[in-house]
């Protein structure tokens, strides 16, 4: 489902016919219409065969028949949003609800998207993770799929987000550094207080912790200084996490837990970004979260 809208509709390109037809009266206005109408009509794609990479506009105005269809543009013209990642629920033996599929969807589709874009920071401003996934109509059909898709609600964007021109130093950072948050909020366990769950905090230490150590060793390779310098800092971070992971009690806890969160603060790697040429502006959830 995208942005409230509440069913997965098909629709077809059968007015491309009547726009065709149109063009046959010789009327140059009205073949330029044609063209241009008959050229959106062969664009239309069903929800139900998006593929990673389409950029997208969805149908404006849309008719109940029509609210599950959307525009395939080429990346390079404006447009509201592409296609991250995909997969399917198929070890869901019945449809989970709009709020459990929902769920699933805000689990999966951070880690999905980051195998397409490699830099999460690089993503314009206004553009943010939404996905379609199935209704308990279209479940019935046997549809299983969600696709992961960034748009913007405002406005549109040009250009593909997946960024091949990166080098092999910057992806391998960048794969180090994705591994890590989503370490983090892939365990993040439901209750608010530590108190309430020490194992699974513990748990989600131990998840971050051991990302961490991937992400050190991929460091060792770099050899600029202000990544040297970050790597430092992470070990500090690292071993935080760690006594975090094997904590005795809540107050252990609380005491690593402190020096490890912090640790990890996006804004501490912004001179390594800019020393690998990497995007240095921290993304706005990213920021709010560390700034209390």
């Amino acid at each position: 489902m995208f942005l409230g809208v509440t069913s997965r509709s098909v629709r077809g390109i059968s007015t491309a016919v009547a726009l065709l037809a149109i063009g046959a009266v010789g009327c140059s206005g009205a073949i330029d219409n044609a063209k241009a109408g008959a050229k959106t009509a062969l664009r239309q794609r069903s929800v139900f065969s998006l593929d990673t990479g389409d950029c997208y506009n969805p149908n404006s105005e849309a008719t109940a028949s029509k609210e599950f269809s959307v525009e395939i543009v080429p990346c390079e013209e404006p447009h509201k949003g592409q296609v991250v990642g995909e997969f399917a629920m198929a070890d869901k033996p019945e449809y989970p609800g709009d709020d459990g599929a929902s769920k699933i969807a805000d689990e999966r589709c951070p880690v999905e998207s980051q195998e397409f874009i490699s830099d999460t920071w690089a993503v314009p401003a206004g553009v943010d993770l939404f996905y379609y996934y199935p209704t308990k109509q279209s479940w019935a059909t046997g549809d299983r799929a969600v696709s992961c898709t960034y748009a913007k609600d405002t406005g549109n964007f040009t250009g593909s987000l997946n960024d091949k021109s990166l080098t092999t130093e910057q992806l391998s950072y960048l794969k180090g550094a994705n591994g890590v948050y989503a370490a983090l909020w892939a365990n993040q366990p439901e209750a608010e207080q530590i108190e309430d769950d020490l194992a699974g905090y513990k748990k989600q230490a131990k998840a971050v912790a051991t990302a961490l150590d991937s992400h050190l060793k991929t460091l060792k390779a770099i050899q600029q200084p202000k990544t040297v310098k970050l790597r430092s800092q992470l070990e500090d971070a690292a071993e935080a996490w760690h006594d975090a992971a094997t904590a005795a009690d809540t107050d252990a806890f609380y005491v690593a837990y402190d020096l490890a969160f912090t640790g990890i603060d996006p804004s501490k790697s912004i001179a390594a970004r800019k020393e690998l040429k990497l995007a240095t502006t921290v993304p706005a959830d990213d920021a709010e979260v560390w700034s209390g």
